[in-house]
């Protein structure tokens, strides 16, 4: 008998055995998720964004108050910052690489579960639209380093040179010491994340960075990896990240955020045992910045980080306000 013909009657008989022996003996249960607080006020549209970023938030709630989906909020919403020179820590103008090359990386999730994400990716300037172009007209959820440049060119991206004056001459006296240390909240507000819940209670997340400055070549943190920098689940809640990417990586710190929702705690209480997860894994340690937020299907939110000095920013019918997160070193 062929080996694959083996194969085929091999599992074709396993299958019958378990349905049979297994499934027959027992019910499966769907688990049911649940809100800690189910008598709170459902807040609904909703933006919360890393950091203060005023008009990356604006514009996010802007496509909700249209009527827009949660989706197209959180990718317009960090296209304004992608597309500001002025901001070092994501798209043009972003800080290069200790080789001085822009790398970019991004990743998007909406509410099905379907996710796409671009890393390491050199001269275009909307990584998230390009992400976005991977999770809707591709098979796949990554695509890396020159295929990816290569995609955005097909799918009708333009080239663009991402490298500012301001950013080359910060890159160049940098290379006279090539001294790497990043410091805790500037070099560190290398990403912006945004999670939306739009009028029909949807949940959408983007995440998008030009990662850490002066980093190795090719380096990729924790903001294009789903799980790491971002997760959303719609029946539960979505969360983010931002900070020194390899600890969120270690503690697959957004997965963990969600599921600790799905268990009962709020996105507060979630993003606290998320710090908290990687302050067990570096005792010690005091001298790197993480920070997370949450929010849940009711439109709870929660925010968490280790330094002093992380906020997050957030939008919805009760104002448009920056909000100081608590930190584990107060």
């Amino acid at each position: 008998m062929k080996r694959r013909n083996f194969l085929k009657n091999s599992r074709a008989a396993t299958a019958g055995l378990i349905s049979t022996t297994l499934l027959g003996s027992c019910k499966e249960e769907k688990a049911v998720p649940v809100l800690k607080n189910e008598n709170a006020e459902v807040v609904r549209p909703i933006v919360i964004c890393t950091w203060n970023f005023l008009n990356a938030s604006a514009k996010a709630w802007e496509v909700l108050q249209a009527g827009g989906t949660s989706l197209d909020a959180v990718e317009q919403g960090v296209m304004v910052e992608e597309d500001d020179r002025n901001n070092q820590t994501v798209g043009t103008g972003g800080r290069p690489d200790r080789d001085g090359n822009v790398t970019l990386d991004a990743c998007i999730m909406d509410k099905d579960g379907n996710c796409g994400a671009v890393l390491a990716m050199q001269n275009i300037a909307n990584p998230i639209s390009v992400a976005r172009k991977v999770m809707e007209d591709t098979p796949h959820v990554m695509l890396a380093g020159k295929g990816a440049e290569q995609f955005a060119y097909e799918k009708g991206f333009p080239k663009a040179d991402l490298l500012t004056e301001k950013s080359k001459q910060e890159w160049l006296e940098w290379k006279k010491t090539s001294e790497y240390k990043p410091i805790i909240n500037i070099e560190n507000h290398d990403t912006i994340g945004i999670l939306a819940i739009d009028k029909n209670g949807d949940i959408s997340g983007g995440c998008t960075t030009s990662g850490m400055a002066y980093k190795m070549a090719g380096r990729v943190g924790d903001s294009p990896i789903i799980g790491a920098g971002l997760f959303v689940d719609n029946e539960i809640g979505g969360a983010t990240a931002t900070g020194v990417g390899e600890e969120v990586v270690r503690t697959v710190g957004s997965f963990l955020i969600v599921e600790l929702m799905r268990q009962g705690k709020t996105p507060q209480e979630a993003c606290e045992e998320g710090v908290k997860r990687i302050m067990a894994k570096n005792e010690g340690r005091d001298d790197f910045q993480i920070g997370f937020i949450a929010i849940n299907k009711n439109g709870e939110i929660g925010g968490y980080c280790i330094q002093p000095g992380f906020s997050y920013r957030t939008y919805s019918e009760e104002g448009h306000r920056n909000n100081p997160s608590k930190s584990f070193l107060s």
